[in-house]
């Protein structure tokens, strides 16, 4: 069994890129526990405030390795800044990412997921039903993009960057779910509420009844309730503290 190198960089970058790498490693323990990862595939990225660095995932790493050292750092032209870090980045996978961060400079982080419930949905011509309270916060801020196959056209990044708008949810057809979040935690609560939407349509359609379809207008006036629940104080920082309990509980490795 081959090791994987072990690095500790702690004390060699800022204490706000420290805290986000404890954040983003966390975020990847948090997939894996729950089951969204794909091997070693998909990815969430944060880019650094008031910088062009970007962090992800090494790749070759399962989502149960990833520490808060072993993130590499590149910037949006896809260079790894640090030269002598032993890791490489998918270039592929960076192609969703680098268009998104491009265009979202208040949302730092990224989160997009292959999980079957959600590319189950992205398939349906409809989309994403209003059928549940979960998928309430989604519709209120809701976007889909095409499929045009494997994510490596640069020429894709214009129209991924115009679909997704302004919206913190987008269903990419026929493959997978992203998020969008003015923290890591943010976007991971998005995310949980995207993925238990859509596990509520899938689960709902396969019993051969006639769904309730929520109304628009309570579609229309989610939003600010929405924002009530799931953001600030009250959302996803005030759950992420929770959830990094739960990863520092089951392996506190994470953090290294």
């Amino acid at each position: 069994m081959l090791a994987l190198p072990v690095i500790d960089l702690k004390n060699k970058v800022s204490a706000q890129e420290w805290q986000l790498r404890v954040d983003l490693a966390a975020c990847y323990r948090l997939i894996a526990l729950h089951g969204w990862d794909d091997l070693i595939y998909t990815h969430v990225s944060v880019r650094i405030p008031d910088t062009a660095h970007v962090l992800i995932n090494a790749f070759g790493l399962r989502f149960d390795e990833i520490t808060a050292s072993n993130l590499v750092k590149i910037d949006m032209a896809g260079n790894i800044v640090d030269a002598d870090s032993p890791f490489e980045f998918n270039p592929a996978g960076f192609t969703i990412h680098s268009a998104i961060h491009e265009v979202r400079h208040d949302d730092i982080c990224a989160l997009h997921v292959h999980c079957n419930e959600a590319i189950a949905v992205a398939s349906l011509q409809e989309g994403l039903l209003p059928i549940s309270q979960y998928s309430m916060f989604a519709l209120a801020s809701m976007s889909y993009h095409d499929y045009e196959g494997l994510a490596v056209n640069e020429d894709e990044k214009l129209r991924l960057q115009q679909d997704l708008g302004d919206s913190n949810f987008m269903l990419l057809r026929n493959h997978g779910a992203l998020t969008m979040g003015k923290t890591i935690g943010d976007a991971f609560m998005h995310m949980y509420d995207l993925i238990r939407a859509c596990q509520i349509q899938v689960q709902v359609l396969s019993m051969g009844k006639q769904a309730i379809l929520l109304e628009q207008n309570i579609v229309d006036g989610i939003k600010a309730q929405a924002d009530i629940v799931h953001t600030g104080l009250t959302g996803g920082q005030k759950a992420w503290p929770a959830m990094l309990r739960r990863v520092y509980k089951i392996d506190p490795s994470f953090a290294l």
